[in-house]
């Protein structure tokens, strides 16, 4: 019986082992495969990300290429440009919008020629463009200090539902080819599906 519960337990282990090695491969993969679309990738090789070392001294950074993303809070038409408001969150390695992070502060995008509000405000984007300096206005009533930059280029995402199935366990632990089949009693789900939420292009 003792020899019977060491050899389970030591399957076990080795198939958390193999799972692991699994998880971490693939996420290696869909690293390696992030790219940062040619409308944003600016013409320098790492564009200013950080809106908090920005706004601690804007006068600093002004004609520094910048490359900001988050939620379009308003959009203003002007005679020949467009004026978005975004609330600047941290990107991920494709200079997209990190869902769930707080807002860094607020930046100011012109963009040149016509973008409907319709298609842009409270939709995620990613502008890049040299920093120009500092505008001031308000955030309802209070005053505030809005960085400004040109934007050379954009990048409006779309937000998807991404169903992630648990992994199948069988009644030694997690299959993998070439172990035991269905022949062994079956196998069964730990839990339900999970809906995530992504940004994609």
């Amino acid at each position: 019986m003792t020899t019977n519960t060491s050899a389970t337990q030591s399957i076990k282990n080795r198939s958390r082992k193999w799972l692991s090695a699994g998880l971490g491969l693939g996420v290696l993969l869909l690293s390696g495969c992030v790219t940062i679309p040619p409308a944003i990738q600016g013409t320098t090789a790492t564009p200013q990300q950080n809106l908090n070392l920005v706004r601690t001294d804007p006068k600093v950074f002004i004609g520094q290429e910048a490359r900001f993303g988050g939620s379009v809070i308003n959009v203003t038409n002007e005679a020949h440009r467009t004026r978005l408001e975004i609330a600047s969150v941290p990107l991920d390695s494709g200079a997209r919008p990190i869902l769930g992070e707080p807002s860094q502060g607020r930046v100011i995008a012109y963009v040149n020629g016509f973008l409907d509000p319709v298609d842009f405000r409270g939709h995620l984007v990613t502008v890049v463009g040299p920093i120009t300096g500092v505008e001031a206005g308000k955030i309802g009533r209070t005053p505030y200090d809005f960085v400004v930059m040109n934007a050379t280029g954009y990048k409006r995402w779309h937000l998807e539902q991404q169903v992630i199935m648990p992994p199948v366990m069988g009644p030694w632990g997690y299959h993998y080819p070439g172990m035991w089949g269905p022949e062994w009693g079956g196998w069964y789900s730990p839990g339900p599906a999970q809906i995530q939420t992504i940004v994609t292009e």
